[in-house]
């Protein structure tokens, strides 16, 4: 039996989509392939985008701002020695861009201006750090990018 160039092409075209069709399917049918949502709702997350953007603003207005460091013992949060520590309150996202099922949230409890979250709790690699705290009735939101050696 002879193959036309006509009829060559459709089977080259059938192979290509069935050769495609079959990695679609393996991507969306196999758990190894995660292929989470960054943020869920994100509908709703970005209809409160000028208010994200005010606290930003605010913490970007502070004087002296919080610092978040590595270091050994973990993740140090220092906030400037004329806050009063019992008037700052809020919370940490640890975010991990790669597997959010190691994201965690820790509320701030302040010793000595400062706030630790221990290194046992952290992997290596990079974790994103969103703080969104208040104090004095005004509220603020810093993010940073640290990563964990």
């Amino acid at each position: 039996m002879k193959i036309n160039w006509g009829t060559g092409i459709v089977i080259a075209f059938a192979l290509f989509m069935s050769f495609i069709l079959y990695f679609v399917f393996e991507v969306q049918s196999n758990s190894k392939y995660d292929n989470d949502l960054v943020v869920e709702e994100y509908y709703k997350h970005d209809s409160h985008f000028q208010d994200e953007m005010a606290r930003i603003q605010n913490a970007h207005d502070l004087q002296q701002r919080p610092s978040i460091t590595y270091t050994e013992k973990g993740v140090k949060i220092a906030f400037p020695a004329t806050f009063e520590n019992d008037k700052v309150k809020g919370n940490v996202l640890l975010y991990r861009p790669s597997n959010k099922k190691f994201d965690f949230d820790t509320q701030i409890a302040l010793t000595n201006s400062a706030l630790l979250i221990p290194q046992k709790k952290l992997i290596k690699g990079r974790w994103d750090v969103n703080m969104e705290w208040e104090y004095k009735g005004t509220k603020y939101l810093s993010k940073e990018v640290i990563y964990v050696n």
